[in-house]
């Protein structure tokens, strides 16, 4: 990990950002007005966030597949150096980024902390992708070269969850960029801030062109749009798996690549010879984590019948001992004007 620099300076400001999505390098008022960014722990308001439409999306993936042109021609050197400066960027604000991390999903300071740490590296490891080898040297039954190359396929859409919004979305963010692709992302509306305006700030500071990085906020009319959209050719989705499922079939029918992690149901395997507390411990840790709101949470606790009875007086136990910490700390938490700079 590279050295954290601390920066007074304010990356997020809720003046420009409020009641507006991003659309070809500006703050514009979205078609489908705007709704209250929610701090789950108080019930506060952060501030009031843009939606987009459907016409928002066509005039995204308009703006993008004219910017991505010129975007994907420059030499790699300078897409590279785009995306090494954002990772430079994610470190220099960590701390304010993180607020709106811990505020607006409701994550702990060190979930917030690591979502920012890998959110960084992504955007170290895409640097690297410019350079790669763009093809290769196909056989040939005559005496001639035969090249395969690969090229940009132009549009890409990124719709990310709420739960980690950081990770889950600069993973298809940051590699499509790099690559030579323009971006339109729609994050979950209940996360706008901070899968969404602090993605654009810092691509933006780090020197990304205008229009290659689009944010239309939405609900199921905005996605159903960019899913449809035929200026769009990939679809990276995150999300669960009935959502997936519409994704992919509309996808389908419009014969768009689609990405898809969807919802998970991970297992926790206690052998007859194992630890009980030990495993209670880290089962504990896999269910609860995030308040259980990961895709790989533990979902399934597979007990050999001799630990059986002892493992689940102790799980229970053990959740029990766990929420009344955590209620303690709600109620020694500062009020809402406390909190209100920390983001």
């Amino acid at each position: 990990m590279s050295t954290m620099t601390v920066t007074t300076e304010t990356l997020i400001d809720p003046a420009v950002f409020e009641e507006r999505i991003f659309l070809d390098g500006q703050w514009v008022p979205g078609g489908g007005g705007s709704i209250p960014s929610i701090e789950p722990a108080t019930g506060e308001t952060l501030a009031q966030v843009g939606m987009g439409d459907a016409a928002d999306v066509a005039r995204a993936a308009e703006g993008a597949q004219r910017a991505q042109k010129e975007w994907a021609a420059l030499p790699h050197p300078a897409r590279a150096q785009v995306l090494r400066r954002a990772g430079e960027l994610w470190e220099q604000y960590a701390d304010e980024i993180g607020g709106w991390n811990v505020r607006e999903v409701g994550a702990i300071p060190p979930l917030a902390g690591f979502a920012l740490h890998v959110t960084a590296a992504e955007c170290y490891e895409a640097a690297s992708l410019p350079s790669a080898p763009l093809g290769q040297v196909l056989s040939s039954e005559q005496p001639r070269l035969s090249l395969a190359e690969q090229v940009p396929v132009g549009v890409v859409g990124v719709i990310s969850p709420f739960n980690v919004p950081l990770i889950l979305g600069i993973r298809a963010v940051a590699p499509a960029l790099a690559l030579g692709n323009a971006v339109i992302l729609k994050p979950d509306p209940r996360t706008v801030i901070t899968g969404g305006v602090a993605m654009v700030r810092i691509f933006e500071e780090a020197g990304l062109p205008a229009g290659v990085l689009q944010l239309v906020p939405g609900g199921a009319e905005v996605g159903e749009a960019l899913v449809s959209d035929p200026r769009v050719r990939v679809i990276a989705f995150t999300g669960s798996t009935r959502a997936g499922r519409a994704v992919g079939e509309l996808a389908g029918r419009h014969l768009t690549r689609a990405h898809l992690e969807l919802g998970g149901n991970s297992a926790f395997i206690v052998r007859a010879d194992a630890d009980v507390d030990k495993a209670v411990n880290l089962a504990t840790w896999g269910s609860f984590l995030h308040q259980g709101q990961i895709c790989m949470t533990v979902g399934r606790h597979i007990v050999h019948e001799s630990l059986f009875d002892e493992y689940v007086d102790k799980l229970a136990a053990k959740g029990r001992v766990d929420a009344r910490r955590r209620s303690r700390r709600r109620s020694r938490a500062p009020g809402p004007a406390d909190r209100r700079g920390a983001a």
